[in-house]
């Protein structure tokens, strides 16, 4: 049995209607050690893939305080209920927003520029520090078709006049039905962090300017000066068989799931 946190949320309800033998976990907010402890207990589950978090960089800027609730202190928690269960916790491409080598980067490159990055890399270490074998996995820029939260494949679909991104700026964007599809395997990696998502070799640029092409999308393609790059290299999870499509790839097979393209 899977026990999942943030059940309604982006991720949490794809794992929830794509994987089997899954139950939601009540919402955690402000809840007590006693409270997860019990939760965790009656739920008779063997995993606990932990979805729900603050990834709103700004928001996390705004109230360091409550972030920091949610993305450590509540992770911490889990860890200490989960008893010799198997826990998976979403991180993010996030914690490399501080990187200035080129890329793409390997897990032992971490380097966070943002309150948000620096709590989740703080959160993967405690939470490794505690369970060894735990999992963590540093998702990429997740994608659906989803009206309920604004993704790079909804940003296109929705554009009317402009699309900006850089000729310079790096970044996996992954499909989330593919992040459903390798749970199973998630749960048989060894514990540790991970680089978790669809690989590029091209920008983010190209990759939208080929995908407005797919769809035919006649909006302006503005090349802007780049942010950072979040550029991950997969090798560590692509060898204890965790498999994605290409960037591009993803974004077509998204498409075509949803009849924009044949």
């Amino acid at each position: 049995m899977i026990l999942v946190t943030g059940a309604n949320g982006f991720v949490g309800h794809k794992i929830m209607e794509m994987c089997r033998d899954t139950i939601a976990a009540p919402s955690l907010r402000n809840a007590t050690q006693e409270y997860i402890d019990s939760i965790i207990e009656e739920s008779g589950a063997d995993v606990i893939v932990h979805t729900a978090a603050i990834s709103d960089i700004g928001a996390c800027q705004a109230d360091p305080d409550g972030s920091y609730i949610a993305n450590v202190r509540l992770p911490l928690l889990l860890a200490h209920a989960s008893k010799g269960r198997k826990l998976i916790c979403f991180s993010s491409d996030q914690v490399y927003s501080g990187c200035r080598e080129e890329g793409p980067y390997s897990e032992d490159m971490a380097k966070p520029g943002n309150l948000y990055a620096q709590q989740k890399l703080e959160m993967e270490k405690r939470v490794l520090e505690l369970i060894p074998d735990a999992v963590m996995l540093r998702a990429e820029w997740m994608y659906d078709y989803y009206l309920k939260r604004s993704n790079y494949f909804m940003n296109i679909l929705n554009a009317k006049e402009t699309v900006s991104f850089s000729s310079r700026q790096y970044r996996g964007i992954t499909y989330l039905k593919e992040v459903a599809e390798n749970m199973e395997k998630v749960i048989a990696l060894p514990g540790g962090a991970y680089n978790f998502g669809s690989e590029t070799t091209v920008s983010m640029y190209d990759i939208s300017r080929e995908f407005m092409d797919l769809l035919g999308k006649k909006v302006t393609l503005e090349n802007i000066p780049p942010r950072h790059n979040l550029w991950m290299n997969c090798d560590k999870a692509k060898k204890n068989g965790i498999t994605f499509s290409t960037a591009l790839d993803g974004l077509k097979r998204c498409a075509a799931d949803y009849h924009l393209i044949s």
